[in-house]
């Protein structure tokens, strides 16, 4: 019993006090485990998507080969081209092995293999069959693989894709396909890339909607809201190209480009929020080449115009 003005002793029975101690539980060596794998899936699986998908890992010769032949993945198929362009950039003779595998992606059916591969092989004009290859693929069904292999044959003095390079600078109409209402669409002014979903269309009498996507890389000038109708055909969203397409675009009108180009030149001189310095300052160069030529037309006789 406490004396007067002493405080009564609350603390836990010691060792010694006749009550036994509470044991402690302890995870089992299954729950160490999964605990465990579980912080490291956590940790890895992140590393491993992003190895997988970069670009910029290292491609031993076999793997190259393997890759160029993944129809499973062809994103292994642009990394292997990617990979084949950095080594023609540093002049490597043992490249060339896989030239025809460039002729033939081509036709391949996947878009953005084509497109990819229209860019390699404008790399190296000495590549057997890129030059004719390239001519053909002028009328491939996709218009940024049209584009790239008409900015490639520029590399090749070849002027005959330039109405081509002309149409990157323009902007890109999505049409419906059908009559229909607009059930879901993106806002004006949204940057948008290749592929990405622009609106989606109803059609009566079909259980699926049709999902129209941009073509091209770029920014939503205008789109349909939700809500309205449409008919077969009917502007349902207008595109326009995305900086880099149009600077590369420039870039090879300033070697190719004729005086009836200078209309889709101009607008990108303008002081615009959606144009950057280094295209406005593009496009006035474009101009003044395109005038020089125009008065002296041997200025660039390497070109050779179709």
């Amino acid at each position: 019993m406490p004396l007067p003005g002493e405080t009564p002793n609350t603390a836990e029975p010691g060792p010694d006090s006749g009550a036994a101690p509470k044991p402690r539980r302890s995870m089992s060596r299954t729950q160490k485990i999964l605990f465990f794998a579980t912080g490291w899936a956590i940790v890895l699986m992140p590393f491993l998507f992003w190895w997988n998908t970069w670009f910029g890992r290292h491609l031993s010769d076999s793997q190259l080969n393997q890759y160029l032949h993944d129809d499973k993945k062809p994103r292994h198929i642009q990394q292997a081209l990617v990979q084949i362009s950095e080594r023609m950039g540093r002049g490597e003779a043992a490249v060339k092995q896989w030239y025809p595998d460039l002729v033939r992606l081509a036709g391949y059916q996947v878009e953005e293999v084509r497109n990819t591969d229209a860019w390699v092989m404008g790399q190296d004009t000495s590549g057997t069959g890129f030059h004719d290859t390239l001519l053909k693929m002028l009328d491939d069904s996709s218009p940024m693989v049209r584009g790239n292999a008409a900015l490639s044959l520029v590399r090749f003095g070849d002027a005959t894709g330039r109405p081509q390079i002309v149409a990157l600078l323009e902007p890109v109409r999505i049409t419906a396909p059908a009559f229909g209402q607009i059930v879901d669409a993106d806002r004006a002014g949204t940057a948008i890339r290749q592929g990405g979903l622009v609106a989606r269309l109803a059609v009566p009498d079909s259980k699926q909607p049709i999902d129209l996507r941009s073509p091209i890389a770029g920014r939503i000038k205008s789109v349909f809201g939700t809500g309205a109708w449409t008919g077969p055909s009917t502007e349902v969203a207008v595109i326009d190209p995305a900086s880099e397409q149009v600077w590369e675009a420039l870039r090879a009108l300033y070697l190719i480009g004729q005086v009836d180009d200078l209309a889709a030149v101009r607008p990108y001189e303008r002081e615009l929020p959606d144009i950057s310095s280094d295209v406005r300052r593009q496009a006035v160069e474009t101009e003044n080449a395109i005038q020089a030529r125009a008065v002296k037309p041997s200025v660039n006789p390497s070109v050779r115009n179709p």
